[in-house]
């Protein structure tokens, strides 16, 4: 699997576990902890046997998926043993047939392990070992009176295993009631966040947030980027404005179905997604190892989230960035995080529309540079050789080209204090590159039936297409806007799927229809102006 070496937590607790005793973990998502108990759990299953030996409970159906997904891969060269991921959100019917076909380990939600236990289709008679997977986060989402129903139906002799990120009051009752002088692991805070992460917090206003999170988002341009909101109401409100904006954006969050949920993190896994916007709870068993940046865009009440939070990035060995928002006298919480983990998160200067048009002319430069090293530039050169013929500079020519190339009329120095970002989308995307291939016969227009009167804006148009059907937003075509409808270029490939999957989709309120321009008679008829 590519395993160099044993992480902290795997080379304290596989011995133990290989030994049968009860262990008592605590350590963070992202450390190898899955291996920690799978692969000493396996080694332990007979084989022979088709009966369920070893029950797998965690909080999550996205961190069921993840776990059953490892034991597939440990379990790749030890033939005969078979794990099965039982979940809400997923047909029972089909894993009660899965379930007839035998599985020697069962990794579940434990509201959905309860419901197979009432239906007589999992039977706990020859279950040996017990592993508790984010207790805490169980305890939190109230699940206490699941697990100890579940517990109760296990066999009194049995190996019982927890790990979990804190060691709440709840967590040592479980402890003292349903295991046996257990194998307390730590692995230190420090050992795991310290020095892999660089932690920064700006202060900011409340209403200055977005603008804030746009402006680090524009600077330091992540490829992959996560945002912590307390609330479910504040993930879907930011998601709705960087959208708007023209970010790629979705939300994570408990209201989600699971077939929402899991095209959300196909999508952010595949770089089609390029900010996840999530709750706590929704973030548990996010199984992500590149992310660049984390956001605490709502600074976190429990100090433990702080940790769970920044612990996304720098997964795997790798370093990355935490940036957190301060307002007011939430600084005062902010020291007391810093107490808790021993770690300095210094004070950074939001970046100004200066710092990033900055950071956009060095990289523009490095383009060219890069441009001028592969060669090929005979025509062009005599194309400038005969603008120089009429008494320009080859200096000037170049910085106007350089402007030409920068120049961005919707990139307004506004007043970060007061205003927000207008026309979001036009600064992110090259408007020319889109006009040259309206013409590409591998485009499509669509005729989608709002436009300016319904206050539709490109950023609108991109995000929901992105959004609802994972197509990058640089292989979106022209986008035309006029009173009453729009004309937008899309890719040939994806013309039905855009089609059925928008189908009853609302944008910025308005139930939409989209079909083929062509097919639409007269679909200028109503001579809006266009918006370019």
């Amino acid at each position: 699997m590519g395993f160099e070496e044993a992480t902290p937590i795997q080379s304290l607790a596989i011995d133990e576990i290989l030994e049968g005793r009860d262990v008592l973990g605590q350590s963070q998502t992202g450390t190898g902890k899955t291996a920690a108990f799978g692969i000493p759990l396996i080694e332990r299953t007979d084989a022979s046997s088709k009966a369920l030996q070893a029950v797998i409970l965690c909080p999550t159906r996205e961190l069921a998926i993840q776990i059953g997904e490892e034991f597939r891969k440990l379990l790749k060269y030890k033939s005969g043993v078979r794990a099965l991921p039982v979940y809400g959100g997923q047909p029972i019917d089909r894993q009660i047939t899965a379930l007839r076909g035998g599985a020697q380990i069962v990794v579940g939600t434990p509201g959905r392990v309860l419901d197979h236990l009432q239906r007589r289709t999992i039977r706990m008679d020859g279950v040996r070992m017990a592993v508790l997977d984010e207790a805490d986060e169980m305890l939190d989402m109230g699940f206490r009176d699941d697990i100890e129903s579940i517990l109760k139906c296990m066999p009194e002799k049995r190996q019982t295993i927890m790990f979990s990120a804190t060691m709440p009051a709840e967590i040592l009752e479980l402890t003292k009631a349903y295991q046996v002088d257990p194998c307390e692991i730590r692995v230190s805070r420090k050992e795991l966040i310290v020095p892999l992460i660089e932690q920064s917090y700006f202060e900011v206003r409340q209403q200055t947030k977005t603008e804030a999170l746009c402006r680090l988002v524009d600077m330091y341009n992540p490829r992959l980027s996560l945002v912590f909101c307390n609330t479910k109401k504040g993930v879907d409100e930011l998601v709705e404005q960087l959208q708007g904006r023209g970010y790629f954006a979705e939300g994570l969050h408990g209201d989600l179905k699971q077939q929402q949920r899991d095209f959300v993190m196909k999508k952010f896994r595949n770089g089609t997604l390029e900010i996840l916007v999530a709750t706590d709870v929704a973030a548990r068993g996010l199984d992500v190892d590149d992310i660049d940046i984390v956001f605490n865009y709502d600074l976190p009440q429990d100090e433990e989230y702080y940790v769970h939070r920044i612990g996304r990035t720098a997964r795997a060995g790798k370093t990355g960035v935490a940036y957190t928002f301060v307002v007011g006298r939430e600084i005062y919480k902010l020291r007391e995080i810093m107490r808790y983990t021993k770690a300095k998160i210094t004070q950074k200067r939001l970046p100004s529309l200066d710092d990033i048009e900055l950071i956009r002319a060095g990289k523009f430069l490095e383009n060219v540079k890069s441009v001028i090293n592969e060669g090929h530039l005979s025509k062009y050169i005599a194309m400038v050789e005969d603008l120089l013929k009429e008494e320009y500079s080859a200096l000037e020519v170049a910085a106007a080209l350089m402007k030409l190339n920068l120049k961005d009329d919707s990139f307004e120095d506004v007043d970060f204090e007061t205003e927000s970002y207008e026309n979001r989308f036009e600064r992110r995307e090259n408007y020319e590159d889109r006009r040259q291939r309206r013409g590409d016969d591998n485009m499509i227009s669509l005729f989608i039936n709002v436009g300016r009167n319904n206050q539709i804006r490109p950023g609108d148009i991109v995000g929901a297409l992105a959004g609802e059907t994972g197509i990058s937003g640089k292989s979106i075509g022209a986008i035309s806007i006029f009173d009453d409808f729009t004309i937008v270029d899309v890719p040939k490939e994806f013309v039905g799927d855009i089609i059925e999957r928008m189908k009853d989709k609302k944008m910025r309120g308005n139930r939409i229809s989209i079909e083929r321009a062509k097919d639409k008679k007269g679909r200028d008829k109503k001579g809006g102006k266009s918006k370019r």
